[in-house]
């Protein structure tokens, strides 16, 4: 691939995307245009469709790499491609198309941020049921990582919301599916949500998303957060168990358990006490206070609807957390914020809510100290951060015990981000057991491997 590019000539490849994204908007890539680590050599910013589309044919023909890019709020997410011959800025791809007034969905441009659309509907009182911790992220980026926020509880991610959702395959065809298949352009192609539905998550290695069509729905009149401290894992089990089995419809349930300052001691409960002799991963921790430190956690629900119905159901919720509770119309400062920073390795643990005590534990025991995590205790998924200085084979060490534990639990951890020595030391995704469906998918779709190799797991 590379010797194509070399013959045609860097300068000439570069007025060829200056033709088709316009003078302003194809350049040489800097020292910042990287993908988790790999750099780019050109980024163009195709002004729509059409320009983008073109951006791949001249790719194609001369067997360049392309990997899409949003706001980058997560470019350092997922493994490094292979190679990143084109970076493409979705930027322009952005907007709201037009809708009836009432209209139960919206399309909108793949580079359109969220927040800005957000904003849009909220002047006629509607809203997209997402809150992805990434405040800058554009839609496409959310589908493409398939992130999702408190809300999740509720609704699903956006990537389950979808009704519809448009994309070019590595060729620059356009290809439709579900909403508004049957309007698209001539020459286009319409296949099934399904297929669609494939992108999400890929991380742009199955195809360059231009928009999307999801639901809308009216704002809530009334938004309360009613939240309780919390000092172990188990006792978040049983709280979770309580709140589910009271039928409240919480809109969120998420968990919060920092790492720092030293517990209080306090005799273990029975239950406690029966559970670690249950779960092997627990075992021979003491009365996981007085040996532990770490400071008190939070968890916190929030209900959505009306003044009057989600009053109510914040009394019996304060009543059901015996009076340790507290009800506010903000939600906590760490509310919608992941549990690691810039540097840290970041874990994703997936796991049926009922054992999600367990992974917890399991993670604390190989660390050998509390670990941040933060996350949807409702659903089972949470992030939790590692310090970025821990050596690979160290972290490697970790997700070995901890994937052991989780491999009986039906569960999975996966790392989102890591520095390069730790990315390089450990199997970012375990054994994912979607790696032959994604095979399948990547040779359909992108047999040629031009879009984001390597970004997908198993190598694809």
């Amino acid at each position: 691939m590379a010797a194509a590019a070399s013959s045609t000539g860097a300068a000439e490849i570069t007025r060829k995307l200056s033709e088709i994204c316009g003078p302003f908007f194809a350049r040489f890539a800097g020292a910042a245009d990287e993908v988790a680590g790999r750099g780019a050599r050109w980024v163009a910013v195709p002004g729509g469709p059409a320009a983008a589309a073109q951006v791949l044919r001249l790719a194609a023909r001369h067997e360049l790499t392309v990997v899409p890019r949003g706001a980058g709020t997560k470019i350092d997410w997922g493994a490094a491609p292979a190679r990143v011959d084109i970076m493409l800025d979705t930027g322009r791809l952005a907007g709201i198309g037009h809708q009836p007034v009432g209209s139960p969905v919206a399309e909108i441009g793949a580079g359109t941020p969220l927040r800005a659309v957000q904003a849009t509907l909220e002047r006629t009182g509607r809203r997209l049921p997402l809150d992805p911790p990434s405040p800058g992220a554009t839609l496409g980026g959310v589908l493409a990582a398939d992130e999702a926020g408190p809300l999740r509880h509720r609704h699903g991610t956006a990537c389950e919301q979808l009704v519809g959702l448009r994309w070019l395959d590595a060729d620059g065809e356009l290809v439709s599916a579900g909403a508004g298949a049957a309007e698209v352009s001539a020459g286009s192609a319409s296949v099934g949500l399904d297929v669609g539905r494939l992108l999400c998550g890929s991380q742009g290695g199955l195809g360059v998303l231009v928009s999307a069509t999801l639901r809308v729905q009216a704002v809530p009149a009334s938004r309360v957060w009613v939240s309780r401290p919390v000092w172990t894992p188990l006792e978040v089990h049983d709280l979770v168990r309580s709140v589910l089995a009271a039928r409240l419809d919480p809109a969120a349930i998420e968990l919060d358990l920092p790492a720092t300052g030293p517990l209080p001691r306090r005799p273990m409960r029975p239950a406690e006490a029966a559970a670690r002799a249950h779960h092997p991963s627990m075992a021979g921790r003491g009365d996981g206070q007085s040996t532990t430190r770490g400071g008190a956690g939070t968890l916190t629900v929030l209900l959505e609807g009306g003044p009057s119905d989600v009053a109510e159901r914040a009394e019996r919720l304060v009543a059901l957390f015996a009076g340790e509770a507290t009800a506010a119309h903000a939600p906590p400062t760490w509310w919608r914020r992941y549990p690691f920073a810039p540097g840290d390795t970041a874990l994703r643990i997936e796991v049926p809510i009922t054992d999600l005590h367990a992974a917890v534990y399991a993670l604390r025991d190989a660390a050998g100290t509390p670990v941040p995590v933060r996350g949807s205790a409702g659903l089972g998924l949470v992030h939790a951060a590692l310090p970025g200085a821990l050596p690979g084979e160290r972290v490697a060490s970790i997700l070995a015990a901890v994937r052991g534990v989780l491999l009986a639990r039906r569960g999975r951890c996966v790392v989102v981000a890591a520095p390069a020595p730790v990315r390089q030391a450990v199997e970012l995704w375990g054994e994912p057991a979607v790696i032959p469906r994604l095979r399948a998918a990547k040779e359909h779709l992108d047999p040629h491997r031009r879009l984001a190799p390597g970004r997908l797991p198993g190598g694809l």
